[in-house]
């Protein structure tokens, strides 16, 4: 099984999050591929099993810059995949999530977790360990 994780992330919190989604991914025993969103490799979406795709809020709950960038430019290849979202936040209750949980949708894609996986700020251990767990689903 492989398992594909890109996020961005601005102040390390979306990172922390994505750090504990690989250690879930890997303990699972799957073949897992890391990257941000800038630096990706759309060709690791082709064969992937299920994508974990994490951007933070930013402005008036939007996906970040690099992550909207990568996200739109790649939709298309998401149709027909098994994907996960998961972001940090400040403020707001997540609407960037389900706004991009419809996107995902609309766009073929299955969305493995609802609304996706939101933290507030810094991912406390309750919340890494919810990391880990979407990490090992599937």
């Amino acid at each position: 099984m492989k398992k594909v994780v890109i996020y961005a992330s601005t102040t390390g919190n979306t990172e922390a999050m994505a750090k504990a989604i690989v250690k879930g991914a890997k303990e699972s025993g799957a073949a897992v591929y890391e990257s941000t969103a800038e630096n990706a490799d759309v060709s690791e979406l082709s064969d992937a099993d299920v994508v974990y795709l994490g951007s933070p809020a930013m402005g008036d709950e939007v996906l970040e810059d690099s992550m909207e960038d990568f996200y739109s430019s790649n939709e298309s290849a998401l149709n027909g995949k098994k994907v996960a979202i998961f972001g940090s936040y400040d403020w707001g209750d997540g609407q960037w999530l389900r706004d991009w949980a419809a996107r995902l949708s609309n766009a073929g894609a299955t969305v493995i977790n609802g609304e996706g996986l939101k933290c507030c700020l810094t991912p406390d251990d309750a919340g890494l360990s919810e990391c880990e767990a979407l990490g090992s689903k599937i």
